[in-house]
């Protein structure tokens, strides 16, 4: 198993470079005059007929894509990522300040993500074509269906706009004040987790409060697809020869579920599960946009309508990274779950 990460880890840069110039040959594609826009920050500097060429000769658009992705490739290795025309920043710092609100998000909506889907995927399945099992399957099927920015908005104007109950953004205008004051410490960046270490329980209820539709907008769109993968799993072991001779044997129908066919439909439902998690992150997209959370989802797609075409790759590299890394945890949990996969 050794081996095996340390060539996957050899292997993570062939990886990040082949995305990144994918991404990098689609936008220097659209020719210099577009890229410009990611330089010039005042029209003012395009007074004169010549200065769009003079500006694309001083910051080089005129060069060849591989000479251009060669010089943005060595800036990345030295941590320039490039300026970000949205954040009024550097890329790098961009992402680093805005990536642990969309941290935060994904972990309180994974949990229930991973504790609801097995538990119901593993109930639908024992209790296959039920009334039970036909209501798990229905509601799941709703969920995986509906679009997330719909089920957001839908959420929205329930919970805040009629009932007033849960409004959007981080937290209410009151505790934004307390917490840009100097007596506040901040150290994860996190909200809530801020608030606890700050010793300011109302903060943390404050900003629970504004985390839970869009948690549940998230949660619930994943849920019903890994509830699916479970139950297929499960149903699938339930079938086989090892699972009756257990049965026919006298073993406790619990043990049989839950020591012996829910431990091997683990398996596929870990490599889904391993997914989900960059899917939480990255999924965050439309959902910040809709509930106006200053994460790094809504970082990107501010820098998709504003043409910020350096925060649009430094995105992509920075959850390139995350995708590869999160792939090679889950085949390593293989042989962790199942002594029998040995990953030579």
């Amino acid at each position: 198993m050794t081996a095996y990460i340390i060539r996957r880890l050899l292997l993570l840069p062939l990886i990040l470079i082949g995305v990144t110039l994918i991404i990098f040959a689609m936008i220097w594609a659209l020719g210099p005059e577009r890229l410009l826009a990611s330089y010039v920050k005042s029209p003012e500097a395009l007074k004169t007929p010549d200065a769009a060429q003079r500006l694309i000769r001083k910051y080089g658009l005129d060069q060849p894509m591989s000479v251009m992705y060669a010089k943005w490739l060595w800036n990345v290795v030295r941590g320039d990522m490039g300026y970000s025309l949205v954040g009024k920043e550097p890329v790098a710092k961009a992402i680093a300040e805005r990536f642990p609100y969309t941290f935060e998000l994904a972990i309180y909506a994974f949990i229930p993500v991973v504790l609801v889907a097995i538990s119901l995927g593993v109930i639908s399945a024992v209790n296959h074509n039920k009334f039970i099992d036909q209501f798990i399957r229905v509601f799941a099927l709703i969920g995986w269906s509906l679009p997330d920015f719909v089920f957001g908005l839908l959420l929205l104007w329930i919970f805040y706009a009629k009932l007033g109950w849960f409004p959007p953004g981080m937290v209410s205008p009151e505790y934004d004040l307390v917490m840009r004051s100097a007596e506040w410490h901040t150290i994860t960046h996190m909200p809530t987790f801020d608030a606890l270490l700050n010793g300011r329980f109302d903060v943390f209820l404050d900003a629970l409060r504004h985390m839970i539709l869009p948690v549940i907008t998230l949660a619930y769109l994943w849920w019903a697809y890994l509830l699916r993968i479970t139950r297929s799993s499960m149903l699938e072991v339930l079938r086989k020869d090892y699972i009756r001779t257990a049965r026919a044997k006298g073993v406790p129908e619990k043990i049989v579920i839950n020591k012996h066919a829910k431990r091997n439909a683990l398996i596929p439902v870990v490599t889904v599960a391993g997914g989900t998690v960059i899917g939480l992150l990255s999924g965050t997209v439309i959902i910040e946009s809709v509930y106006s959370r200053s994460g790094i989802g809504r970082f990107l797609a501010d820098a998709a309508t504003q043409l910020d075409y350096w925060s649009i790759i430094g995105g992509a590299l920075f959850f390139s990274f995350l995708l590869v890394i999160g792939n090679l945890i889950v085949d390593v949990s293989y042989a962790i779950i199942d002594p029998r996969i040995r990953l030579q």
